[in-house]
């Protein structure tokens, strides 16, 4: 079965980033700089040959700060808007000597605007504009009967604004380098029912400024679908969705205290999800809806996706 329109959307941005994140001087980090969950659906396969543009909303909403035991220390509101504007390219071309691989590149250029207040304090920080941009210039695909999977190189540029102790920034202030890979298994014959699976490694380099050096990410995305054939050529797929992203190694900087360093973030979530895809109109639209639990030395709270896309 051949890509839809649905497929193109999922796999468009694998490691779309932005202002995902708070720092400061003395924590460095909440949260690695992938927003989870992006690609749950769809995971492993390739769009078809072409260019494809894709508007992606994500609000993210966390009330909770969480220690490493999984107490509630402070309570507030830790809000994050991103509007994601994404281009792919597909290859028409497959590459022989790596097993027929599909190759392509795609580049996301997101805008975003956060806030962080306290029940006691009241608001912390607060800012909005260009966020850091995300670039995947090598993606190889390959397409098999039962199985899709992809593997990615992608780097994340410091695009967004950032000042060491501001209270209005929108970028991390460094450079990331990322691995990931996505799979998708068909269950059925049809295709119909699928399993998919990504993954994500992020390597942190040091925040300008601070010379704070953020702790490694490991990102995990999931996701059980059953598409639907409808009337009139509209085709529906359903889903249970959830991530989870754990820090690997501790954060380091002068200002950065042992107990600090040692405070690695773990995020679990679970969800739904729901998308149409308009063949003949070449466009589609869907959304996700993640409800995170069990975090430690984050923030903890709920996540929602609002989708759509269109080829030319």
């Amino acid at each position: 079965m051949k890509s839809d329109l649905l497929v193109r959307l999922f796999c468009l941005g694998s490691a779309i980033v932005g202002a995902t994140l708070f720092v400061t001087a003395t924590r460095a980090q909440v949260r690695g700089v992938y927003p989870v969950g992006m690609n749950a659906t769809n995971s492993g396969v390739t769009p078809e040959a072409g260019v494809t543009y894709s508007n992606l909303f994500v609000f993210f909403s966390r009330d909770e700060n969480r220690d490493s035991a999984g107490n509630v220390i402070a309570t507030g509101q830790n809000s994050i808007m991103m509007d994601l504007n994404s281009f792919v390219w597909v290859s028409q071309r497959k590459i022989g000597f790596l097993g027929g691989a599909v190759l392509s590149a795609s580049a996301t250029l997101p805008v975003a605007n956060n806030s962080l207040t306290s029940n006691l304090a009241g608001t912390l920080s607060a800012g909005g504009g260009f966020a850091d941009s995300f670039y995947q210039p090598v993606i190889l695909g390959w397409r098999k009967r039962r199985t899709d999977i992809r593997a990615i190189y992608g780097f994340l540029a410091p695009t967004g604004k950032f000042q060491a102790g501001g209270t209005n920034n929108v970028g991390s202030g460094y450079w990331t380098s990322v691995l990931s890979s996505g799979q998708t298994f068909y269950l059925t014959e049809n295709r119909a029912t699928a399993l998919s699976a990504f993954e994500m490694y992020e390597f942190h380099g040091t925040q300008q400024g601070t010379m704070v050096r953020p702790g490694q990410t490991l990102n995990l995305d999931y996701s059980l679908t059953q598409a639907f054939q409808l009337q009139g050529n509209l085709r529906l797929q359903l889903a249970l969705v959830g991530y989870g992203q754990w820090q690997t190694t501790d954060k380091r900087g002068p200002a950065i205290t042992p107990e600090q360093a040692a405070a690695h973030y773990k995020v679990n979530s679970f969800g739904v999800g729901a998308n149409a895809i308009f063949p003949g109109r070449k466009a589609s639209l869907g959304f996700k809806y993640f409800h995170e639990f069990a975090c430690r030395s984050t923030y903890q709270g709920y996540t929602l996706q609002i989708s759509g896309a269109i080829t030319f």
